[in-house]
């Protein structure tokens, strides 16, 4: 049986068109399915409970993230708010204090709305201190987002179940091409599946991947119950990106690592944070007000929100994908106005360092 999961990506929709031998999983647009008979189904019936093209996209995302259910849904944040309302009105929230700004939007809104109580902590110490008997969730983005604060995983996971919490990962940043949380431990893994596991910034998804069958009941009824499940077409082009995602990271990762090195040869450049692996980079400069000069100058690298696809991004988090955590908020932990935030694509390495060089001098 193949168990890499180079393979397993590259041969994603292979093999799954039994009648015709279809090398690509067929789109299946249909919203409603035919019985064969009365009391009979061929375990498909309407598309919002369960879609032929998405059901083979779901067996990849279990497979490669080692688990054995998983849920596409429309958006990264739709995922999100899919694995936190499985639990109960009042659950206690361990939380890592710099997240993706519309995690900490949605958040906010729901403690606002008495649903949940949330308890953000900075690093692996304050995590440990943290955990309790009175926390029922530990959610985790490792590295954060933007300040790339890596965690141990598979500790803090050990005292959560040790104290009868749910730990929740973000594994956006890393994919399972550099992190399996669920192997760690972890109960349940959440991706903007909109990034890297798509790759070519032109497809908005989420996806949910379990171990346990009772986890993964709740969270269909819920899904299934609320709809907000990924489209067939989406769902074809989610599984089209996902075949390169192992080349791509790779690839990034080179080009990261090359262009941190240059980062850090530059005055104009006070810190650079980069977790050694992956695609993402932030920095922050000396002289803020620099800052419009250099968004505004670069030719190959792109000003736009996201991350994670073919193209190199450049965001400033204060006015853009951070924009709703207060000024104080962002500060306390180090989200100053002097950061960029780089997601590094698969362009030439030289191209992206010759195009930072020039707006940097």
């Amino acid at each position: 049986m193949v168990k890499d999961i180079e393979t397993i990506l590259a041969h994603t929709g292979v093999n799954s068109d039994k009648e015709t031998g279809a090398l690509t999983a067929p789109l299946h647009f249909s919203t409603t399915y035919q019985h064969p008979e009365f009391g009979q189904s061929t375990g498909f019936d309407y598309t919002r409970t369960k879609n032929p093209t998405r059901a083979i996209l779901e067996e990849t995302l279990a497979l490669i993230e080692s688990g054995n259910y998983a849920l596409a849904t429309s958006s990264g944040m739709s995922a999100i708010v899919l694995a936190f309302e499985i639990f109960p009105v009042g659950a206690k929230v361990v939380s890592s204090r710099d997240l993706y700004g519309g995690s900490y939007r949605w958040f906010q809104q729901k403690e606002d709305e008495g649903r949940f109580n949330f308890y953000y902590v900075n690093n692996q110490a304050e995590f440990e201190d943290a955990i309790d008997d009175d926390t029922d969730i530990v959610y985790i983005e490792s590295p954060t987002n933007p300040l790339m604060v890596e965690v141990d995983i598979e500790k803090l996971v050990k005292i959560a179940h040790s104290h009868g919490a749910k730990v929740i990962v973000d594994n956006t940043f890393y994919t399972p091409i550099y992190q399996k949380p669920l192997e760690l431990g972890a109960d349940i893994v959440v991706h903007s599946a909109t990034k890297y596991l798509s790759g070519h910034n032109d497809v908005l998804a989420g996806a949910v991947i379990v171990k346990e069958e009772e986890l993964y009941q709740k969270l269909i009824f819920n899904l299934n119950t609320t709809g907000a499940v990924l489209s067939p077409f989406d769902s074809y082009l989610l599984m089209r990106g996902m075949k390169t995602l192992a080349l791509r990271m790779e690839r990034s990762t080179e080009n990261a690592q090359k262009i941190v090195e240059f980062l850090r040869t530059k005055e104009e450049v006070e810190e650079v944070i980069y977790p050694g692996k992956g695609g993402m980079i932030s920095f922050k400069i000396h002289d803020a007000k620099k800052i419009p000069h250099i968004l505004n100058n670069l030719k190959v690298i792109t000003f736009a929100e996201s991350l994670g696809g073919v193209e190199s991004l450049i965001t400033y988090p204060t006015s853009q994908t951070h924009a709703d955590i207060p000024v104080e908020i962002r500060e306390s932990y180090g989200l100053t106005d002097n950061l960029l935030r780089l997601s590094i694509g698969i362009e030439s390495a030289k191209d992206l360092i010759d195009d930072l060089d020039k707006v940097l001098d």
